[in-house]
């Protein structure tokens, strides 16, 4: 005989006598066993539905969730745009005096290095 029919055969011969102690050292009758084993396997039956359908609405919450990510990125990504386009806007005017208050400074350095360099020669 082969290892793989020997081993089916000792897990058969022991499921057999298992089964048989089993039933030969029960505490209930095998009605009781055969009513509750019934029971214990309707209750398995509706937790494993309950499981399948919370994890069927747990898959539709994840893909709406996600689209309304998606919805919520695209807004704030336009408030974003919006919000640097009017802070450039506002800025903007105050560059421009910065700007020409840097060449008034600066006009008036190049004064006073000539007139420094008049002095000196």
């Amino acid at each position: 005989m082969s290892k793989t029919k020997s081993f089916l055969l000792g897990i058969a011969v022991g499921g057999v006598v298992s089964a048989t102690t089993t039933l030969f050292t029960a505490p209930l009758s095998g009605r009781d066993l055969r009513t509750r084993a019934k029971q214990q396997g309707a209750e398995w039956l509706d937790l494993l539905e309950n499981v399948k359908n919370d994890g069927l609405k747990l898959k539709d919450q994840i893909a709406q969730t996600s689209k309304e990510g998606v919805v919520m990125i695209k807004d704030l990504t336009q408030e974003i745009k919006t919000s640097v386009t009017e802070w450039k806007e506002s800025v903007e005017p105050h560059q421009k005096k910065i700007q020409s208050y840097l060449e008034q400074i600066e006009g008036s350095l190049k004064e006073l290095e000539e007139k420094v360099k008049k002095r000196i020669v």
